[in-house]
């Protein structure tokens, strides 16, 4: 004879379905806080000519003088990628 379930059995057996319900919209919450966008994720050559772009614009807003390429460089991979960057007074 099959045994008759009590209402504290039910009940357990929701908490328990709840809680592994609640543990996996929290795991993917999570997850999605953590993923970027489609339109920003890049190829390694898009995002090389976005750095380049962005450099360049930097050199122009400078006057195009010679000798600051890796500063401009380093300045907009930063800028393009969400990074920040320290500079220092030469």
């Amino acid at each position: 004879m099959a045994e008759k379930r009590t209402k504290a059995d039910k009940l357990q057996r929701n908490v328990g379905r709840l809680a592994t319900r609640d543990a996996a919209h929290r795991e993917s919450e999570i997850n999605d806080q953590h993923s970027e966008p489609a339109s920003k994720i890049l190829d390694p050559a898009q995002l090389e000519d976005q750095i380049r772009l962005r450099a360049y614009e930097l050199y122009e807003e400078r006057g195009r003088p010679d000798g600051h390429e890796i500063e401009d460089w380093l300045r907009a991979e930063a800028e393009v990628k969400g990074t920040a960057v320290k500079t220092t007074a030469a």
